[in-house]
């Protein structure tokens, strides 16, 4: 059986790893091996401290996702992902450790320490570099520097992918394809993201036939160094104490939230977005944190290089767009509604996210579904997901749209806040917009096009708000609401 993998996260890496030991893999990434958003974490990977914590981790990553996470999905996450986080051990990620063993961090809306973290606040980057010497050993056909443009679907069944590669359009057959391409957090302006992030996987498989679901549902950082570049800086800083002020040296979270600067990301970010709105700074004050530059090497030279010593000063935040709690529809095995295509990681809606993602659930969740997608190829079982509708757009217009100005739309309509007078103004924009030209960035940018018109059209029927989709014209503000029996999908 051939496989195509596109993506080398921790998702497309920890799929191409496996498969290759039963099956021919053929693994494509838009980079170099090993780029994308895997590199940039640092926070860590969540997994249960022991098995009583299996439990208490389910309900923390329920609460998180504000009713709407799929509890089968949650159950799975939890429950396999200490062993899945073991396997990463085996491998040689260099988690660090303390007198008590591996040392663990806390993040927001976690009840306890289950953070594990790598060379301080470069974990991704660690489990990256362990995962891609393992693809390297294995028997995978490496793909780099190319671009997916297309999935082929035949007779009902994806058969391949069709690709940019040197400036040649290059067609790749298979027996079934496996989507681990990210998010798309280059859609606005202000993101955490790398450049690369541009939805091409999702926008593609949604071509072809596949449904997805909870677009609307995107989570800004609450806090990214608020310089140019916008380089995130961990929440595990005030995990471990780190706190939210204004110019007044004020913590105004704690007049927002019992849980201060632990909130969810939902709650911290808005408050941080309309303190700055009312005109006040906002601080990241980290000054009494112990072994702030041992336990954050990375962060310390980033904040040195854009002239802040966090050691010594509070430094300047700001929300910035972080993670896609939707996309591409799958079942618990990584089926897309389309036979032959699976989806995994950050460009996949397992459902383990519902309206808000608990904090360092994302590699764990590339990590367990990936070995879940492996055992579904060994099967020819179809989608096993509940009832998902598919929307249908119109042809795009003919008034060209420039990366630019599809970003403004994003960060003002699409963005922490949303009403239905600015998703419908988005719409209509949107609806008319064309990007010319044939040049991977123009492709990059009519997947986004794409991807922002069904997720405005997602937020438009999200009436209500809930975790990272907030409506303020909404008659009252929720935190959870309860999972209608179809996905809310496109």
């Amino acid at each position: 059986m051939r496989i195509i993998v596109v993506g080398s996260g921790i998702a497309g890496l920890s799929v191409a790893m496996r498969a290759s030991a039963h099956h021919e893999v053929v693994l494509v990434t838009k980079g170099a091996l090993g780029g994308g958003s895997t590199a940039w974490a640092q926070g860590g990977i969540a997994a249960a401290v022991d098995d009583a914590d299996v439990a208490v981790h389910f309900e923390d990553t329920l609460a998180a996702g504000a009713g709407l996470a799929d509890p089968d999905a949650v159950r799975v996450l939890c429950s396999e992902g200490p062993h899945r986080v073991a396997e990463l051990v085996g491998l040689g990620v260099p988690f660090d450790r303390d007198r008590a063993g591996f040392a663990r961090g806390r993040e927001a809306a976690h009840s306890r320490r289950r953070i594990l973290h790598a060379d301080g606040d470069a974990t991704g980057a660690a489990i990256s570099r362990t995962l891609v010497a393992a693809v390297r050993r294995a028997t995978v056909q490496v793909i780099e520097h190319a671009f997916l443009d297309e999935v082929f679907v035949v007779d009902g069944r994806a058969s391949g992918v069709r690709l940019l590669l040197g400036g040649d359009e290059v067609v790749l057959r298979a027996d079934a394809a496996v989507i681990a391409t990210g998010g798309w957090g280059a859609l606005y302006p202000h993101t955490t993201n790398p450049p690369g992030a541009t939805g091409d996987g999702v926008a593609a498989a949604w071509r072809a036939g596949a449904a997805l679901a909870d677009l609307e549902f995107v989570q800004f950082h609450p806090t990214a160094l608020a310089v140019p570049g916008r380089p995130l800086v961990s929440e595990a800083v005030r995990g471990e104490g780190a706190t939210l002020i204004d110019e007044r040296g004020r913590r105004f979270l704690v007049d927002t939230h019992p849980d201060g600067e632990l909130a969810p990301r939902d709650v911290v970010a808005r408050a941080i977005a309309a303190h700055r709105a009312s005109g006040h700074e906002v601080l990241l004050d980290a000054t009494g944190v112990p072994g702030l530059a041992r336990r954050f090497p990375g962060l310390t030279t980033v904040c040195l290089e854009h002239g802040y010593d966090w050691t010594r000063e509070p430094v300047p935040v700001t929300p910035a767009a972080h993670y896609a709690m939707g996309g591409i529809a799958t079942d618990l095995h990584g089926r897309s509604t389309v036979p032959g295509l699976y989806a995994v990681g950050e460009a996949a809606r397992t459902g383990v996210h519902g309206a808000n993602r608990l904090a360092s659930n994302s590699l764990l969740e590339g990590l367990v579904f990936a070995a879940r997608v492996v055992e579904a190829l060994e099967s020819a079982d179809p989608w096993r997901g509940p009832p998902v509708a598919r929307e249908q757009l119109r042809e795009a217009g003919d008034i060209p749209i420039e990366r630019h100005e599809l970003a403004a739309i994003a960060w003002d309509h699409l963005g922490l806040e949303r009403d239905a007078v600015g998703l419908r103004a988005a719409i209509a924009r949107l609806d008319t917009a064309h990007v010319a030209g044939s040049t991977v960035p123009d492709r990059e940018t009519r997947n986004l096009l794409d991807l922002a018109r069904l997720t405005a059209r997602a937020a438009l029927r999200r009436e209500r708000s809930v975790g990272a989709h907030h409506r303020h014209d909404a008659a009252a503000h929720i935190r959870s609401e309860s999972r209608p029996l179809e996905v809310a999908a496109c």
